[in-house]
């Protein structure tokens, strides 16, 4: 794959991060809610992390180990989040994240967005399973992964430290085995 590719679902374009976002990003990420609810998202969320997320987009495309996509609103052309596949090669899997601005949620963008990765992830990338994870307290989180047809593997408690806090998570993984046979 030489160029980053673009995926258009019903109400969403995933595309390349661009430079002109990083306005939009920040702005969406003066919610400190987007970081309460997320394991990698500082609060403040400044603009070098804006840089540094893109430079990671840019580095992940190159090696071929993470494609990041900006969400955008096919509808109004706005940017309203962001989704990751990051590769492990060695095992033919993906771990994804995903986060939306706060006047977002609850539209189903997230699982629109989310299917299409899973779509793109066994039929373009050629993986075997993808998986996901959100703490304890961002449920929704979890209803996005099994409305997408993912089941949850299991729980690991007080398994992350963010700032002084310890936070559990839920993991979620779907095969292409069983991607396939809800299709």
């Amino acid at each position: 794959m030489d160029n980053f590719p673009k995926i258009t679902t019903k109400r969403l374009i995933l595309r390349p991060l661009e430079e002109n976002d990083i306005s939009t990003i920040l702005e969406l990420m003066k919610d400190k809610a987007i970081s309460d609810v997320t394991l990698n998202i500082p609060y403040p969320y400044t603009e070098n992390d804006a840089h540094f997320w893109m430079n990671m987009a840019h580095k992940g495309f190159e090696n071929k180990n993470q494609y990041i996509f900006g969400i955008e609103d096919a509808a109004t052309n706005k940017f309203i989040g962001g989704i990751d596949v990051a590769i492990e090669p060695k095992f033919d899997r993906a771990e994804i994240g995903y986060w939306i601005g706060k006047s977002y949620w609850n539209k189903g963008f997230c699982s629109e967005a989310l299917a299409a990765i899973i779509n793109f992830s066994f039929e373009e990338l050629n993986l075997n399973k993808i998986f996901g994870v959100h703490i304890f307290e961002n449920p929704a989180s979890g209803k996005v992964m099994q409305k997408c047809g993912m089941q949850k593997e299991g729980e690991l408690i007080e398994h992350i430290k963010k700032g002084d806090n310890y936070y559990s998570y839920v993991q979620y993984g779907i095969t292409k085995n069983l991607w396939k046979s809800y299709k």
